[in-house]
């Protein structure tokens, strides 16, 4: 869980985008501060006799004349935010990287069920191929029995050919779970980042696995505990923002400039007060025709504002459904345990009470064998039956918002 929390491809992918709008941020609160740079400048010039031999006058005494200006200044800029656009659009940025932020999470937390239920499949495979390596020992023990009992002619040839036919059967299906079970084991590699061959994973069995007890809860809960509703809420907050934003659009900007600097024709002179300048300057402009451009950029921020809106409306739906879906089939699926497990304790004890009689002659091998088979269908099942309940309790832990929590900061 933890690796695949940190090297997931995914989850990689969706910490990059969160950097990038992260960083959007920084750009997007720039324009509400003033913009300041700053110039220097120095030229030389030099006109000589030549230069003025056809023109009238002529240059006194034939020299040239060096001209020297020297400049240093500081311009300042800003847009008033009299309307509040750059503000929303602040706003807006800051929403799409809490929409990031949450996208993360969700990633994260689906990264971390495909985990568990891709380990519990395996975990399943192994099973049955612990009980297919177990049916096929008893069953080749048997064999070995009746072709004893064959050569000593207790039972005939078709009864041994019958039981040898069940022992390929059996040894038939061990290679196909190998196979199931190392394709698994891959997927886990993919999950968590890493190449299937550094993949190791530790043996076990699903019935040595508990469910943790669900703690209940109002179903208005989920409106904090899942990563997906809270990114459709940051989704709603940035869209809101882009229709204020495109309003004002409408209305002129204001903006403020001015510089202050120096200005001499000797540079041991710049800075001194006589060589000093200052302007500033006040601008308006209104948009009068623009083809209809600013009309549609409104209008996409306004349809894109009810698509977030039905997003929203239906991610808070299905988080419900998620949730009652988890709930009802972890439900059923216990119960279904319990009721596979006496199923197996009866076959169990019906195989045995079938061998028994083998023995004392009294049933025939066939018997025994719809015993053996009736057992092994059993196991499976159950097996089976605790894959059920394992993955719905994954999915109710993922439809829940897994370990996930707001934080404060990113409240909306």
């Amino acid at each position: 869980m933890e690796r695949a929390r940190q090297h997931n491809f995914s989850v990689r992918v969706a910490v990059a985008q969160l950097e990038i709008a992260n960083a959007q941020v920084l750009g997007a609160g720039a324009p509400l501060l003033p913009s300041l740079s700053a110039a220097g400048s120095g030229s030389f010039s030099q006109t000589g006799p030549g230069a003025a031999s056809s023109g009238a006058g002529g240059f006194a005494g034939g020299k040239n004349i060096d001209t020297r200006r020297f400049s240093a200044t500081l311009n300042a800029s800003y847009e008033i935010d009299f309307w509040g656009k750059n503000r929303d659009a602040l706003e807006a940025a800051e929403a799409n990287a809490a929409a990031a932020g949450f996208n993360a999470a969700t990633v994260a937390l689906t990264a971390e069920a495909a985990v568990a239920t891709t380990y519990f499949q395996a975990l399943a495979y192994a099973d049955q191929l612990r009980t297919a390596r177990q049916n096929l020992a008893a069953a080749r023990g048997l064999l070995t029995q009746l072709q004893a009992e064959l050569a000593a002619g207790v039972v005939d040839a078709p009864t041994v050919a019958q039981q040898a036919a069940l022992v390929a059967a059996e040894a038939a299906t061990i290679p196909n779970l190998m196979s199931l079970y190392r394709q698994e084991t891959i997927a886990l590699g993919t999950l968590t980042g890493q190449a299937p061959e550094f993949l190791r994973v530790a043996g076990g069995s699903l019935d040595r696995l508990a469910v943790p007890v669900i703690r209940p809860g109002l179903p208005s809960q989920l409106l904090s505990r899942r990563p997906d509703i809270a990114q459709a809420t940051a989704n709603l907050i940035a869209a809101n923002a882009n229709v204020r934003g495109a309003i004002a659009a409408f209305f002129p900007s204001i903006s403020l400039t001015g510089s202050a600097g120096w200005q001499s024709a000797a540079l041991n002179t710049l800075l001194s007060p006589g060589s000093a300048l200052l302007s500033a300057a006040t601008s308006l402009a209104q948009p009068i025709f623009d083809g209809g451009a600013l009309l549609s950029t409104l209008r996409v921020d306004r349809a894109t504002y009810s698509e977030y809106v039905a997003q929203y409306e239906a991610a808070v739906v299905q988080a419900l459904s998620d949730v009652e879906t988890a709930l009802t089939a972890l439900h059923y699926a216990t119960r279904q345990q319990v009721l596979q497990m006496r199923a197996v304790a009866q076959a169990q004890a019906a195989l045995v009470a079938a061998e028994a009689q083998l023995k004392a002659g009294v049933v025939d091998i066939g018997t025994v064998l719809n015993a053996e088979q009736t057992l092994l269908s059993d196991q499976n099942t159950l097996i089976s039956v605790r894959l059920t309940r394992l993955d719905a309790a994954v999915n109710l832990y993922k439809a829940l918002g897994g370990g996930w929590e707001q934080p404060d900061n990113q409240e909306h």
